[in-house]
């Protein structure tokens, strides 16, 4: 498939694009939904365990989500030292080891907790950088491809003639009238500055931008490129758990009637998952490699004070305070509240994985209640694998309204990456808000159901059961793929802006001095100003902000964990279902407030600007 067409704003190449959906993207939810569908036979099959099963196991998920709260951020953090690839390799090797060591288990705790906690610890560094290669993949173009290009091939056959042929090119009008880098003016083309030239020039400068007006179609397409992109991840990631479904799951039951014992087809089907998860790692490690903006990053980093990085116009290698972990981390908080984008994505974020946890617990534990209630079945468990055994007729009418939910979301993914290109000249803020007015409605019509079964014709509320579960589907879809597009965009503008600004700073210096100082010396004598100017460069902070939106879920799973489970028992069983709704509201506030603003404070200086022109 030709990546390039169907993305004209990635920068990464066709290998990239393939290893990072259909290795990273697909299996970081494969090896989660297996183990999570399988982990119950593990402590009856393989242990032996025959009691305290539901509880066993809750407490097993409980641990693996607490660990992974922590380990997400730290991973992100990591990652901007050794590098994205690094990380998810890692993350599989660990996954494989996990699995291997889970069956070789006697007892429940400590050996089967130790193997659950290594699992939580490789998938966080798994699900995380599905968030942090995105960037990397997707970003703007140079308005004058050609003309870099030729500069690179200089540079590198020249090393300081090929800066000096840049320095006249600088100078030197480009063939549509503009200067063909920096805002900043030639001598040459001052002497005809006009009226109009000079606001132009004013309004570039003023925004920071190296780019000049005729970029932003570029712009727009690496915006398009990212939303696209995410759309696929979405999708991806569906048919990772629907691999798991088809293909992982049934492999216990396969060596069961190839006469092995329980205890064995479980074991056998962990290796041979366990080996696929090696396999990942393999791929990734080959096709992840040279990724753009990774260059500079190795394990030698990952306890050093500075970094060197290539200026991209003196063309040589200069050395910079590197940020310390905990700079970066707030960073990345910061960007929460500085940046609309980067804070919607987190609060999409947030609202996604706890809309993950609805559908996969709560609703099961809603059927079962009401089969309860309608005297249907006898007990009422409080888990997944309790409710298979004891209510299997509720356990499959749950299994179908949660399957009915993820193909909703599955069909849907492309389609938001698309709108979040095409709607409001590529801004998915605008999908989100419709994702989350979707979720407002499909939660509070499933909390208010007296009847979810959608199959026997009942009239007191079954006929909505359909409905709610596509409404949720849909807004858990839009969420994800809006949040992680909202993310890749602001991360690639907000680095594309800082080396606009780095291009014109130095290009204005080096002419003052007639390119005739030491390119070598430093730009910035204040120590905590490099540092500082290296935070704010967005594409050395993508796996901390990665880690921080892996952050943001994995609180809206405790959350909604803890408190829906509290008020299901305490007060309703639609209790889980409104608590979404509030968080599908919260976002969809957030949206009008942020973007809603930012675009009337547009549509105003538009107005004014062509008025003073």
């Amino acid at each position: 498939m030709a990546m390039a067409r169907i993305f004209p704003a990635l920068t990464a190449t066709r290998l990239h694009a393939a290893t990072y959906l259909f290795g990273i993207a697909l299996f970081s939810i494969a090896f989660l939904v297996f183990l999570n569908s399988t982990i119950s036979f593990v402590v009856t099959d393989v242990i032996g365990r025959k009691h305290h099963v539901g509880s066993a196991v809750g407490t097993l998920g409980f641990a693996d989500e607490l660990l992974a709260l922590i380990a997400c951020p730290l991973w992100g953090l990591v990652s901007d030292r050794i590098g994205v690839r690094a990380v998810a390799v890692l993350g599989y090797v660990i996954v494989g080891i996990s699995l291997v060591g889970l069956v070789q288990s006697n007892n429940v705790f400590p050996e089967l907790l130790l193997g659950r906690l290594g699992f939580s610890l490789g998938g966080a560094a798994c699900s995380t950088m599905v968030t942090a290669v995105l960037p990397a993949m997707v970003a703007k173009r140079s308005e004058n491809n050609g003309t870099e290009s030729e500069q690179e091939h200089g540079a590198a056959h020249g090393g300081l003639s090929g800066h000096a042929d840049r320095l006249r090119d600088e100078e030197r009008p480009s063939r549509h009238g503009s200067i063909s880098h920096g805002p900043t003016p030639s001598v040459s083309s001052e002497i005809t500055i006009t009226p109009v030239r000079y606001k132009s020039l004013s309004r570039t400068r003023q925004t920071g931008e190296g780019a000049s007006e005729p970029s932003r179609p570029n712009g727009s397409m690496a915006s398009e490129g990212t939303s696209q992109l995410a759309g696929l991840v979405g999708m991806f990631t569906g048919v990772g758990a629907l691999v798991a479904l088809a293909v992982f799951l049934p492999l216990p039951a396969y060596f069961q009637s190839r006469d092995a014992t329980p205890a064995h087809s479980v074991q056998y089907s962990f290796y041979i998952v366990a080996a696929i998860a090696f396999v990942v790692a393999l791929g990734i490690f080959i096709g992840l490699r040279n990724l753009p903006g990774e260059d500079d990053k190795s394990f030698s980093a990952l306890f050093r004070s500075s970094g060197s990085k290539l200026d991209t116009e003196s063309n040589m290698s200069t050395s910079a305070p590197r940020p310390s972990y905990l700079q970066n981390l707030l960073s990345a908080l910061k960007l929460g509240f500085t940046d609309k984008s980067i804070a919607l994505a987190y609060i999409g974020g947030f609202v996604a994985r706890a809309s993950s946890v609805a559908i996969s617990l709560f609703i099961p534990l809603f059927v079962n209640a009401y089969f309860v209630r309608s005297g249907l079945c006898s007990s009422n468990p409080s888990n997944l694998p309790d409710i298979k055994h004891e209510c299997e007729r509720a356990y499959k009418l749950a299994a179908a309204l949660s399957g009915i939910a993820e193909t909703a979301a599955l069909v849907c993914a492309p389609i938001f990456g698309w709108l979040g290109g095409k709607v409001g000249k590529g801004r998915p803020e605008w999908p989100l808000l419709g994702a989350s007015a979707v979720g407002v409605v499909g939660y509070i019509v499933f909390g208010f159901l007296r009847s979810p079964d959608a199959f026997h014709g009942q009239n007191d509320g079954g006929r909505w059961a359909m409905l709610a579960v596509v409404l949720i589907g849909v807004s858990q879809i839009g969420s994800i793929v809006c949040s992680l597009s909202l993310l890749g965009r602001s991360v690639n503008e907000g680095s594309d802006k800082k080396s606009g600004r780095n291009r014109s700073g130095t290009s204005a210096t080096l002419r003052a001095q007639g390119a005739s100082t030491t390119e070598t010396e430093p730009l910035l004598s204040d120590q905590r100003a490099s540092t500082q100017a290296a935070v704010e460069d967005r594409s050395q902070l993508k796996g901390s902000i990665a880690g921080v939106y892996s952050l943001a879920g994995g609180a809206g799973i405790l959350l909604l964990t803890k408190a829906g489970g509290a008020l299901f028992d305490s007060w309703t069983p639609g209790a889980p279902f409104f608590i979404m709704a509030i968080f599908n509201a919260i976002l969809l506030l957030a949206v009008l407030l942020l973007s809603g603003g930012t675009a009337l404070m547009r549509l105003r200086n538009r107005d004014d600007d062509v008025h003073t022109t």
